[in-house]
């Protein structure tokens, strides 16, 4: 069954609309964020916004979870060395925050915890707070995998630190 409201939100919502909630300095603060972070633990951070899917895509019911799944793949946040990337994706039109981890962090981090991370990171944009939700989730992300995946002497940078706008 489709949902039509969710249809006509994904249908009229403006590409640019991400720009309101990301403006360029929100963008810096956020690549900043993830680069700080990744030399407190061997973890890979991506974060991409995706302003809506197309209509095609919400009138056949995919969710924000399977899309988010697509853009792991096709951002390649799989392929680190020690598969312990993970992907943060918004879906603006939905205000929904999924979060994908790659194999070898999700058998050590329980599921439940990175949707809390994703609940708070929502609640946060139900507020108008796009920015401080991102950067806390991203703190919240980077304690998980210090944690369970702590840095190594070597460290490299094995992913783009800059967030990713999606354009469907």
């Amino acid at each position: 069954m489709v949902n039509f409201s969710r249809w006509l939100k994904h249908l009229f919502m403006p590409p640019w609309a991400w720009r309101r909630a990301f403006p360029h300095a929100a963008l810096d603060a956020i690549e900043s964020a993830i680069r700080q972070s990744e030399t407190r633990h061997n973890g890979e951070i991506r974060f991409a916004i995706e302003t809506s899917l197309a209509p095609a895509r919400v009138w056949r019911g995919m969710s924000g979870r399977e899309r988010a799944i697509e853009i792991f793949s096709e951002l390649r946040v799989w392929d680190t060395e020690h598969n312990s990337g993970v992907l943060i994706y918004l879906l603006l039109a939905d205000h929904d925050i999924e979060i994908v981890a790659d194999r070898g962090i999700a058998a050590q981090v329980e599921q439940s915890a990175w949707e809390a991370v994703a609940q708070a990171m929502e609640a946060a944009f139900r507020q108008g707070e796009f920015e401080r939700g991102v950067l806390n989730g991203i703190e919240q992300v980077s304690a998980l995998l210090a944690t369970h995946v702590p840095p190594r002497s070597s460290n490299p940078n094995e992913l783009a630190n800059r967030p990713v706008i999606i354009r469907s």
